[in-house]
């Protein structure tokens, strides 16, 4: 209630990007003061069905924070205190970049959406191996999820050398990779989802990641793969029988839509924002759509993480029961404030006794035609 009441609507009043910074500066004054303890143990829930094994690693619960929070590896051992099973830090490219000109970040109150155009802002990949080697493991994430792309001066037909730089320096930071080949904000980037250029950015990471463990002598570091929701039937078909062919570990479903319809957002007000990312509640079913279909496809074989429109704990649980293994947010934390997690945790665990699973893994795609119950 005080987030909702009091504390959004002060940051509210701020540009949306200055209200991130402010607030999460804020958030590490807290932790500083020695409340971090404080905020884990407020905002962990003790429920062992939700505990859950994806791509052969252990998560305390389903749910994550996505890419796009943490864009530079600054914030993400306070972000963990808030309940996520794992954090996402990124996209981080090989070269530093400032991102695209400000204002590039949009708040649409009336939708409980975002618009953003970041444009991939951060130090590059060497700034932040820096910065993540010198964070201490006992107050860093439970598991820190890496999410790469293409540095924007890079041509497209070298990305795959960008995103190899960035794997091999960040290799031993990372639980496990995404690489991230779907926001609309790096000009040329979603050409990657086609199918030649997708095969060879993936076979090649894959080759470089099984060289990078032999060396480092660990378990090679699951790699998953980001998409848009606006992939076309043909792509998204071309993309299931890719990562089949590759053996990828999993998909992460979906990235910002361009896509501008059905907005409760004035029409005038949304064409003077201009381009950019479609984040939030307008994304909810698109989301769910696409991971469904991934699942029909996917029969189980490859794990699938559901991201986009995940506002509250009922679409989460949906989200899980349409195919997701896990599920990450971005623009319901921003909505929902610090207590989100917690309530989606609990909402999940309710519901997983409700229909009397014993764990995640149970619920997962039970919602699909044929597959489970229809609740």
């Amino acid at each position: 209630m005080l987030w909702q009441r009091i504390a959004r609507p002060l940051l509210f009043l701020l540009p949306a990007e200055k209200a991130h910074y402010f607030s999460m500066g804020m958030f590490k004054v807290v932790f500083a003061l020695g409340l971090g303890s404080l905020f884990r143990w407020r905002n962990k829930v003790k429920e062992p069905c939700l505990r859950t094994k994806v791509v052969g690693i252990e998560f305390q619960n389903p749910v994550g924070l996505a890419a796009g929070f943490d864009k530079d590896a600054r914030w993400f051992p306070q972000l963990a205190s808030l309940g996520f099973s794992h954090v996402e830090i990124g996209t981080i490219t090989g070269q530093a970049q400032s991102g695209n000109p400000q204002p590039r970040l949009f708040r649409l109150p009336a939708d409980q959406a975002i618009v953003n155009r970041m444009g991939f802002n951060n130090s590059g990949s060497d700034a932040v191996a820096r910065r993540l080697s010198v964070t201490p493991k006992s107050q860093a994430a439970d598991i820190l999820g890496i999410n790469i792309g293409k540095t924007k001066i890079v041509p497209v037909e070298d990305a795959t050398q960008d995103y190899l730089i960035s794997f091999e320096r960040l290799f031993t930071y990372a639980d496990y990779f995404t690489v991230n080949v779907s926001s609309p904000n790096t000009p040329g980037l979603r050409t990657l989802q086609n199918r030649e250029p997708l095969i060879e950015l993936l076979s090649k990471l894959i080759a470089l990641n099984l060289e990078l463990a032999r060396d480092h002598q660990c378990a090679r570091k699951p790699i998953l793969l980001k998409i848009a929701p606006d992939v076309t039937e043909d792509q998204l078909s071309d993309i299931i029988l890719i990562l089949r062919e590759v053996e990828l570990d999993g998909v992460i479903a979906t990235n910002t839509t361009i896509e501008r319809s059905g907005l409760e957002t004035p029409e005038g007000a949304v064409e003077a924002i201009g381009n950019g990312g479609l984040s939030g509640a307008p994304l909810t079913l698109r989301s769910r759509e696409v991971v469904g279909k991934l699942y029909d496809q996917l029969k189980g074989d490859i794990p699938i993480v559901g991201v986009g429109g995940v506002m509250h704990g009922e679409d989460a649980w949906q989200m899980i029961r349409s195919g997701a293994a896990l599920v990450q947010l971005y623009t319901g934390f921003i909505y929902g404030g610090p207590g989100t997690v917690r309530q989606m945790n609990h909402y999940i665990a309710a519901k997983l006794k409700q229909h009397g699973y014993q764990s995640v893994a149970e619920a997962v795609g039970s919602g699909r035609v044929g597959v489970g119950d229809v609740e």
